[in-house]
């Protein structure tokens, strides 16, 4: 009878937890896509909230209570949070940890004469989409009980997220190739601009700690007039002073706000990672269009 009921108990699904997993991600595109996949048995908290900068983010008390409180931590990597190595152990963190881009062969770049890992994967939807299964993984392997939901959930996110994708080559695909060039607050759209054909220029380097020389920024104001690029833009998490400045230095228009490595407040333009693209492309469309070829 014993042996019986052991093989009865083994036949069982694992059991789910009594409550959600409380799950810290460091920035609020994390965030958002685990609340796509985790749905009601997840309870997100993001470290670096709508409209944070993660480059200069400085941890608090409370972030380090966060983190010792939860069940599962999914960070970026690739360099994105240098801070959350020291974090995680000032809160003596030992649990599971999901590195959002593994798998992903991340791009190179300079940045004031060194070779770096640029982080900003999640600018490119078919990279997003490997976020989202290791996400899913790694929720399914903290929650067992609840795997086949967070999968299933995340396969009807990577359908919206590939549908999103097509919506967007077919936006910029109304713009001629020549008059794809953007210039930015900080080079973060290096993955964006591979994946979309969109040539962005930064007075800034990949991290916004980067600090703007004179002599950048007069090449760039040079490079606008000679160009002829119209489409400047500000990011959410940025002063807009930098893109202000080249405005009328070069006797160009600012484009509006882009939104990058921090979404939107709920209500705003980008509450989300799909609005982020929803907001940010028809902005570009608009821009680029009034570009010289």
């Amino acid at each position: 009878m014993r042996r019986l009921l052991l093989g009865l108990l083994l036949l069982l699904p694992p059991p789910a937890w009594a409550g959600p997993v409380k799950v810290v991600a460091t920035f609020s595109v994390l965030a958002d896509m685990v609340r796509a996949v985790g749905g009601d048995d997840v309870a997100v908290t993001a470290l670096v909230g709508p409209d944070g900068d993660a480059h200069v983010f400085e941890p608090t008390p409370a972030d380090a209570r966060a983190l010792a409180a939860a069940d599962l931590v999914v960070e970026n990597g690739l360099g994105f949070e240098g801070w959350i190595g020291r974090l995680a152990k000032a809160a003596d963190y030992k649990g599971p940890l999901v590195v959002a881009t593994t798998g992903i062969v991340p791009r190179r770049m300079e940045e004031d004469g060194h070779d770096v890992t640029d982080p900003h994967a999640w600018q490119d939807l078919s990279l997003g989409r490997i976020y989202v299964a290791n996400i899913a993984e790694g929720l399914a392997k903290a929650d067992a009980g609840h795997a086949e939901r967070y999968r299933a959930n995340a396969a009807a996110y990577n359908r919206r997220l590939a549908e999103l994708d097509a919506w967007v080559r077919a936006e910029l695909a109304q713009v001629p190739e020549a008059k794809r060039r953007v210039i930015t607050t900080h080079d973060a759209f290096g993955y964006f601009g591979h994946a979309y054909g969109v040539a962005f220029l930064a007075p800034e380097g990949v991290s916004t700690e980067a600090e703007v020389t004179g002599k950048a920024l007069g090449a760039l104001v040079g490079q606008i007039r000679h160009t002829g690029v119209k489409a400047l833009f500000f990011e959410n998490m940025t002063d807009p002073r930098l893109v202000e400045q080249l405005a009328r230095e070069a006797g160009a228009t600012v484009g509006g706000t882009l939104y990058v490595d921090a979404l939107s407040p709920p209500g705003g333009p980008a509450p989300s990672y799909v609005d982020m693209f929803r907001h940010n492309v028809p902005a570009l469309v608009a821009a680029m269009r009034r570009n010289r070829d």
